[in-house]
């Protein structure tokens, strides 16, 4: 039996030259004709991207071109045998056709103007992978505490009552990891949002959790101070204060003799929080996209929100710019705030002061020692967060009896600044605003302090809130009612009837204030934290806005106007001139602006290529319909060479204006 290599050789031998198909393509043919379809397929692509006014990548480009040289040639590959000149523009029009779709298929998939790399392909794949993983884990423990329903949108969601399923959800919520734990530690402050079931069930995670072992985090902490920890601390002691989700606490002792405690982070933290941070997030704006109830509460903020704080906790360089941002901002007589170490301070490690005291839950034996009064220790702490939040702008934004401390010598300490909140000037105002309206019942003052400080709907019926505003005050502020926080849950609530979305930085205040009431309540039972409020608004608030605010804010205002002040009469007199002899005209350019003139061409442009799409369709199909004409090949007539023309330029044209339409979304 001949080898095929002999048989190949023979039949050359025996069909000589006599079949085109017993032709020998010599190496240097192949290299011409594959040199000429690459050179054609990137001649299409460019016709392609410069026809889509596309920017794309050279992998998607040389793509686009393949398929274009793949597609004329399939649809035209026998008839170019035989008479090719009539069809050689359609040719060409195929190929680029086919190349546009593949553009504008791949742009479906990539964003507009994306230019994607291998590498960044590979990377995308592996978040990807991790996000499933993820997404996977957190189903199945939603499945085990019997969410599955709920997660998966099953009928079957009334199978359990309120009750119940908060306290699911706070279980699924703590076996999830930190993210989740926080996020619900957060939720479980927003009265507005969640019925008081999830609220008071919520209320109770705690991310308390084993501490990691010292010999685990002792080369981390010797890497991070930049020296063997023998050289900077005397002594650490291994056995941690304090050990929660993201961080724990050590007592150390520096060698200049300095007690301090040192907060280290977790190992391998980072990268699951932000992990979970991703998929928050994504869900959240999922929401955001698909349900109106979504957007009312704002959710994708509400996310964005807790993206950021908890990023701020995990680098414990905030933490330390905020508490000296805290005790910069004013000293206190009856309470004080560890100093910090910036030299030791890393992103991973917070070395402070270390204070001698109890916490305020633990602070019994100190109060009896010294004989104090809760009542007055609840004031201060009070008027102390009150003052951080109305007049500095910088507060403690998490104020439970673990971040606060009464000290041996009687004063209170405070601690854990990761997570701290800021307010403006203009938002302190209206605050400030907010507050005096209570105290007053003032509906309508009230009202406008709102609408001050939230993004206003178009569509709000602004008398009919302030009715229920005035109803609100009614059933809260009466004589002899009963007045605490949930007021202001309940406030939230209404407003959010109304489509009114509550700020972050907003709800971070009433976060702090709801969580610092269930302190107060521990320290002091029966403190009225919203009396107290009261009066500290009209002892400190309103005397501000009389004696100082008012007066400086009129002096700035006056120092502002006082140039306009004076060419006011020359400019008068002007216009009265004019107005006198009739020479006042006044003149306008409606597309003056650069922006205005390229909205505009941009829109004629799209339009003459939908009418141009048009006609040219419609014109193809009357002339595929006409019969008669010159033969230019033996089944097609003139009349449809030049309708298939028309029809691929009415394509092409289509294809632009949809890319336009992408690029515009």
């Amino acid at each position: 039996m001949r080898s095929l290599k002999e048989a190949a050789v023979v039949g050359n031998d025996d069909d000589s030259n006599n079949e085109p198909g017993g032709k020998v393509v010599t190496p240097l043919q192949f290299m011409v004709v594959l040199g000429f379809i690459a050179f054609w397929s990137i001649v299409l692509a460019i016709f392609a991207r410069r026809m889509l006014d596309l920017p794309t990548g050279p992998v998607r480009l040389l793509l686009s071109g393949a398929v274009g040289v793949a597609a004329s040639a399939v649809a035209f590959g026998q008839r170019m045998q035989g008479q090719s000149w009539p069809f050689i523009l359609l040719w060409v029009g195929i190929g680029v056709l086919s190349a546009m779709g593949v553009l504008i298929v791949s742009e479906l998939i990539a964003s507009i103007g994306a230019r994607p790399r291998p590498m960044h392909w590979y990377r995308a794949y592996r978040r990807w992978r991790q996000r499933t993983r993820r997404y996977s884990q957190i189903s199945r423990i939603a499945v085990r505490h019997g969410l599955g329903a709920y997660f998966f949108r099953r009928r079957s969601r009334a199978t359990h009552g309120r009750a119940e399923l908060a306290r699911r959800l706070r279980l699924a919520l703590e076996d999830a990891g930190v993210a989740f734990v926080k996020f619900g530690q957060i939720l479980s402050t927003r009265h507005d949002l969640l019925p008081p079931e999830f609220i008071n069930e919520l209320s109770r995670l705690r991310s308390q959790v084993p501490p990691v072992e010292w010999e685990q985090i002792e080369s981390m902490l010797a890497d991070e101070v930049g020296a063997p920890v023998s050289e900077v601390f005397a002594v650490v002691d291994h056995v941690p204060l304090a050990a929660a989700s993201i961080g724990q606490v050590h007592r150390a002792r520096l060698r200049s003799g300095e007690p301090v405690v040192v907060k280290l982070q977790r190992p391998g933290i980072r990268p699951i929080v932000e992990g979970d941070l991703d998929i928050t997030r994504r869900l959240a704006r999922a929401l955001h996209r698909r349900g109106d109830w979504a957007r009312s509460i704002g959710v994708r903020e509400l996310a964005d929100g807790f993206a950021e704080a908890l990023r701020e906790e995990l680098d414990f360089t905030v933490e330390a710019r905020n508490m000296t941002a805290v005790a910069a901002a004013r000293s206190y007589d009856q309470v004080t705030m560890p100093r910090v170490y910036p030299g030791l301070c890393t992103s991973r490690v917070l070395v402070m002061d270390f204070l001698d005291g109890l916490p305020l839950e633990q602070a019994a034996p100190i109060i009896e020692e010294h004989g104090l009064d809760r009542t007055e220790l609840a004031r201060t702490l009070l008027h102390t967060l009150l003052t951080q939040i109305m007049l500095d702008g910088v507060f403690l934004a998490d104020p439970h009896p673990g971040n606060l401390m009464l000290l041996r010598d009687g004063r209170l300490g405070l601690l854990d600044f990761g997570s701290v909140g800021r307010l403006d000037t203009n938002m302190r105002i209206v605050l400030q605003r907010l507050l005096l309206a209570v105290d007053t019942a003032d509906p309508t003052a009230l009202t406008d302090a709102l609408l001050d400080i939230v993004d206003r709907p178009e569509d709000i019926d602004e008398v009919a809130l302030e009715r229920a505003i005035g109803r609100f005050m009614t059933r809260h502020l009466g004589p002899g009612l009963p007045v605490d926080v949930e007021m202001f849950a309940d406030l939230f609530r209404l407003i959010s009837r109304h489509g009114i979305a509550v700020p972050p930085e907003l709800a971070a205040v009433f976060r702090a204030l709801a969580t610092l009431e269930g302190t107060l309540a521990q320290l002091a039972p029966g403190f009225q934290i919203v009396d107290e409020s009261r009066a500290f608004a009209t002892s400190h608030l309103q005397y501000a806005a009389l004696r100082g605010t008012l007066r400086e804010n009129a002096v700035a205002e006056f120092a502002k106007l006082l140039p306009l002040i004076r060419r006011l009469p020359r400019r008068l007199d002007r216009l009265t001139s004019a107005l006198e002899h009739g020479r006042l005209s006044i003149g306008t350019r409606p597309f003056a602006d650069d922006r205005d003139r390229r909205h505009v061409t941009h829109l004629v442009h799209q339009s003459l290529f939908t009418l141009l799409a048009t006609a040219t369709g419609i014109t193809a199909a009357i002339l595929l319909g006409t019969t008669g004409g010159p033969q230019v090949a033996p089944d097609i007539s003139l009349f449809q060479l030049i309708a298939y023309s028309l029809l691929i330029v009415s394509g092409a044209l289509t294809l632009r204006v949809l890319t336009s339409i992408l690029r515009d979304r």
